[in-house]
């Protein structure tokens, strides 16, 4: 019949599926190589190929579908009203969070080029699905902070850094592997931790005390143990809470609800309630923020990582669209207008994926240089890239018409997830006050920056030129607070440039110089200047099948 015709569909891109995420992504390849040692660089390039393809598979993108689709259930009691306080989730959540275990998701801290590799895997897993992160990330993160107690450290990091996922709650000396959650702020206190009130009342047992309070933020609740800031007679305190104690039995872990979040719908985000809720000291009483830092640094650098990831997914999607889409006779990458919104996007992507693995880098590095340069940087890169995060993932949704929102198309996952990082561990005002405090009381951080700048003095004008701006800002401290994240801002787009200026092809280093230092660039995405090499940029961020 003539009407059957109307069933012929044409003009449709294939899915963008059964490839290597990691391969296919041009930027973070030559990141990888460029800050690996040729002494493990072959293995660690397998090894993110082998992520990379499990990431780009048909079935791990059903599993992020369904993951999403079924979101985490709380049961606080069983059939016999038993308090149980525990979560259930789909299946394809724990496949997913397997997978990522498996990877050495949390196992940076045993490894040689260890935070390199992991960053570069924990960039392509975001891809694959963002929720199953965040327990990944807080995990990897809780290291550095246990290391303030060597007993505890030795008892616990084999575990956190350990590649076998084991999902039973049971105590942890009894498992192959654990998971690490957190519990830090409250109602009244958010990101200003130090208002938090909840008392932690010692025991006979050194090092040992109860809990009561309430918890309005307990990321991933299913996890095996819980980093908790809490007021010890000593002041602000950290804490280890088990979610089963030694003896097999459940600690007091009251959960009182899950929170209904815009995105990261596979991931449980609680409130939870202590009331005599057993734990173990870390580190000594009343330097309980100090306890943490390194934990928030490896936290927000994930959150830079985890929206570098959106990116790259969003910028792949747009691309791979656009390449077998055609519109008024052509295909719409060939475009000019459309060449220009890609190519903007694909720069965005690419210098958010260059400084953070540079970040990466100098984790792997641990000298006192790299960690004054870590100790502004990482706020810094975690308040940018985070905010161009959204930006990206609604133009790239754009670029796929009415498709891209469309639930099939998965750009409105991306969508809704692309705020959350900018909000989670500490939002844009804290980054930036952050950045501040690290001016006023760590000179070496700043010089460490500039050293880092200055490594691409004279290669670019305009880069030269931001430079001199930067140090006009840094020089007029009245009403700096106001500035900051102006400031902030400026820090990071400098970071970026000096880096893609040395490392990047040439095409992409001029396009970035011009708009987000030259000023060459409007409002909006898709705003580049005339006069630069945009096929070559849309080419180098086209995702290979």
């Amino acid at each position: 019949m003539a009407g059957t015709s109307t069933h012929t569909v044409t003009n449709q891109p294939p899915p963008l599926a059964g490839y290597d995420l990691f391969t296919a992504d041009r930027a973070l390849v030559a990141a990888v190589e460029r800050h690996t040692g040729p002494d493990v660089l072959d293995e660690v390039r397998e090894e993110l190929s082998v992520l990379g393809r499990a990431a780009g598979s048909a079935q791990v993108q059903e599993w992020g579908a369904r993951a999403n689709e079924n979101p985490p259930r709380l049961r606080t009691h069983d059939r016999y009203g038993n308090r149980i306080d525990e979560v259930d989730f789909d299946p394809a959540w724990h496949r997913l969070l397997g997978k990522g275990v498996g990877a050495g998701l949390t196992a940076a801290w045993t490894r040689p080029a260890g935070h390199v590799r992991r960053a570069a895997g924990f960039l392509v897993w975001t891809q694959a699905e963002a929720g199953n992160c965040c327990p990944l990330s807080m995990t990897h993160a809780a290291v550095p902070a246990l290391r303030a107690d060597p007993e505890l450290a030795a008892e616990w990091v084999p575990r956190l850094t350990s590649t076998v996922y084991d999902r039973e709650l049971r105590p942890a000396a009894r498992k192959p592997g654990a998971l690490f959650g957190m519990a830090m702020t409250e109602k009244q206190g958010g990101s200003d931790v130090r208002a938090n009130t909840t008392e932690a009342r010692p025991l006979a047992e050194a090092g040992t005390y109860t809990l009561t309070g309430h918890k309005w933020f307990c990321s991933a609740p299913m996890s095996d143990g819980f980093l908790v800031l809490a007021q010890a007679p000593g002041g602000l305190t950290c804490f280890l809470v088990p979610r089963v104690l030694a003896d097999g039995a459940r600690n007091v872990f009251l959960l009182q609800r899950l929170k209904d979040k815009l995105g990261n719908r596979s991931n449980a985000s609680a409130e939870v309630e202590f009331a005599g809720t057993w734990a173990r000291r870390v580190g000594e009483e009343g330097r309980g923020v100090r306890t943490i830092i390194d934990m928030v640094a490896a936290t927000r650098l994930d959150c830079a990582l985890g929206s570098a990831g959106l990116m790259r997914q969003a910028v792949a999607q747009a691309v791979h669209h656009c390449a077998h889409r055609e519109a008024f006779g052509a295909a719409l990458i060939d475009k000019p207008l459309m060449r220009n919104v890609l190519a903007d996007l694909a720069l965005e992507s690419e210098a958010a994926t260059t400084l953070a693995l540079r970040l990466a880098a100098a984790q792997d590095d641990g000298s006192e240089q790299e960690r004054a340069f870590l100790r502004l940087a990482v706020p810094a890169a975690k308040y940018w890239i985070t905010k161009r995060c959204a930006p990206v993932a609604v133009e790239a949704a754009e670029c796929l018409g009415g498709n891209g929102y469309v639930e099939e198309s998965g750009l409105p996952r991306l969508v809704r997830e692309s705020p959350l990082n900018s909000v989670w561990e500490g939002a844009g005002n804290v980054q930036a006050l952050d950045v501040l405090r690290a001016l006023r009381r760590e000179p070496g951080a700043l010089d460490a920056c500039l050293t880092e700048i200055g490594h691409a003095h004279g290669a670019d004008h305009r880069l030269d030129r931001a430079v001199k701006d930067l140090f006009t800002e840094l020089a007029d401290l009245d009403g700096i607070e106001a500035r900051a994240r102006r400031l902030v801002e400026r820090l990071a787009l400098v970071l970026q440039g000096s880096l893609l200026v040395r490392h990047a092809p040439p095409e992409v280093a001029d396009a970035f110089c011009a708009s987000r230092l030259g000023g060459d660039h409007g409002a909006s995405l898709g705003t580049l200047p005339t006069g630069l090499d945009l096929t070559a940029i849309v080419e180098r961020a086209r995702p290979v099948l």
